[in-house]
């Protein structure tokens, strides 16, 4: 579907159209410039480069859009932001800045981990801790636990993984929780 030129006729129009723009499609954009790396300043100024870019198609009747402004608008902000990290790839130095990194690196803390653990019950424990801690196959498992098969640990191990997600999502908690 060919878009016709719907920026209206005065500056007051095309501002309230410029302005519908930003509610409707830049939520969309700062959130892709913002999972590809970006910051909100980066994400401003495709964005505004995006709106240029279409207003200036629109302006001169060569545009075709076909789903809707918003996913156009999405799709010229996705090429900018690509050609802009691909240029910025090609002008980094790689030896500048090494001296200045910091590496930080953050371990769980054990105690959070083990808290939430116990509350899956002792036995549940003992049986996680024999399969990641002490790394025992899944048949000896069984064994020492007094399971009829291997399906029946697995099953049990799973169920006991599952008490311990379940207590994770109704506190709502994420990894970064779990960080010294």
């Amino acid at each position: 579907m060919a878009q016709q030129n719907n920026f209206g006729s005065t500056p007051a129009q095309r501002e309230q159209l410029f302005i519908s723009m930003y509610k409707k499609a830049f939520p969309k954009v700062a959130k892709y410039v913002s999972k590809m790396g970006g910051s909100f300043d980066e994400a401003k100024d495709i964005f505004q480069d995006a709106l240029v870019i279409y207003y200036e198609k629109l302006a001169i009747g060569t545009i075709t859009i076909q789903s809707n402004e918003q996913a156009y608008l999405l799709g010229i902000a996705k090429h900018l932001w690509v050609r802009k990290f691909n240029e910025n790839i090609l002008h980094t130095d790689l030896d500048a800045g090494f001296d200045a990194v910091e590496i930080i690196d953050h371990q769980p803390s054990s105690a959070k981990l083990m808290y939430y653990l116990e509350t899956a019950g002792h036995r549940c424990m003992e049986i996680l801790k024999a399969f990641y801690y002490d790394n025992l196959p899944v048949n000896i498992i069984a064994e020492l636990f007094g399971y009829s098969g291997i399906r029946s640990a697995t099953v049990q191990k799973y169920k006991c993984m599952e008490k311990v997600r379940e207590t994770i999502k109704e506190k709502s908690l994420a990894y970064e929780d779990f960080i010294e």
